[in-house]
């Protein structure tokens, strides 16, 4: 780690040890783990993890978030709302990630209010406020939120750098947002959408896909991967797999982006929001025309079909 990194680290650990306790707004990628392991190395038992549980987090991430924060050793809790009982948040306009955001930190500073704890954290950290449009840090504002990494400078690699400091697996994992991100904007959320997106990300992580999506364009499914993973999904058998088992879930295309992976593909141009952070967000962009659907040939099936 560089001197200045480590000097930056040092100022957040002193700073959350002069606090009573924390509970820190935990989605258990790098941004809120860096938080969470930094908070539990400064405070210990008087430091607190806590993971927003709506049907916008995937269960695997919620799996992955436990985990992780049993490799730190801090406690961890859940705080359980729903963001489909907002109009707001459902009709899915430019302020999406407000209306979330605004949600899942209310959820954190119910659960610490319980757990008797005065500062909540989240993971914004010094690259953020530079990305373009983002709703949600003004929620982050509005609620008075304390981001330890942004007020210590500590800009997005050297977040990296923290989390590999103290051993973290997920130090090098890829940004994650929420399921609602994969919906563009304009198209209202549903359960139906955030479940069938849900289980075709699985289906791709199952397969071994390291940086993906699956967009939903009102029945489309439109599927980016990484740019070295994309030879793989150009792969024909992967292309008959793709159209049999994600087209099962309730899509009645499936398509291959072929620019791959980028943040921001189905939102406003600007926008960012929720690639990094603590308590989930946005994964926007500018609304991009359907490539060609590579899918639709009549490719054998795996089993023949």
């Amino acid at each position: 780690m560089s001197t200045s990194v480590a000097d930056k680290l040092d100022a957040a650990r002193a700073d959350l040890a002069d606090r009573d306790g924390v509970l820190v707004a935990f989605s258990g990628g790098v941004d809120s783990s860096a938080v969470a392991a930094i908070a539990h190395d400064a405070l210990g038992d008087d430091a607190v993890a806590c993971t927003a549980k709506s049907e916008t987090l995937p269960a695997a991430e919620l799996d992955d978030a436990r985990r992780v924060a049993d490799e730190i050793g801090i406690r961890h809790e859940t705080a359980e709302f729903s963001e489909l009982e907002s109009e707001e948040f459902v009709e899915n306009d430019d302020d999406r990630c407000y209306h979330c955001r605004t949600m899942r930190l209310s959820a954190m500073f119910d659960r610490a209010k319980e757990l008797g704890v005065d500062v909540v954290c989240d993971g914004t950290n010094a690259s953020d406020p530079g990305e373009g449009h983002r709703p949600g840090l003004r929620a982050v504002e509005e609620l008075d939120a304390y981001s330890p990494l942004l007020e210590h400078g500590i800009a997005k690699s050297e977040v990296r750098e923290i989390a590999d400091e103290y051993g973290l697996s997920v130090a090098d994992k890829p940004s994650m947002a929420c399921l609602s991100s994969r919906i563009p904007t304009g198209l209202e959320v549903t359960e139906e959408r955030l479940s069938r997106i849900e289980q075709a990300e699985t289906v791709l992580r199952t397969w071994g896909f390291q940086q993906f999506r699956v967009r939903d364009h009102d029945g489309i499914a439109r599927i980016e991967v990484g740019a070295d993973e994309l030879e793989d999904a150009l792969d024909p058998d992967f292309v008959a797999a793709a159209q049999q088992h994600i087209g099962d879930l309730g899509f009645e295309h499936v398509t291959l982006d072929l620019e791959g992976y980028r943040t921001g593909s189905v939102s406003p141009a600007d926008d960012a929001d929720g690639e990094s952070g603590a308590v989930g967000g946005q994964d926007d962009g500018d609304d991009e025309p359907l490539v060609e659907d590579v899918f639709a040939a009549d490719y054998p099936t795996s089993d023949g079909v």
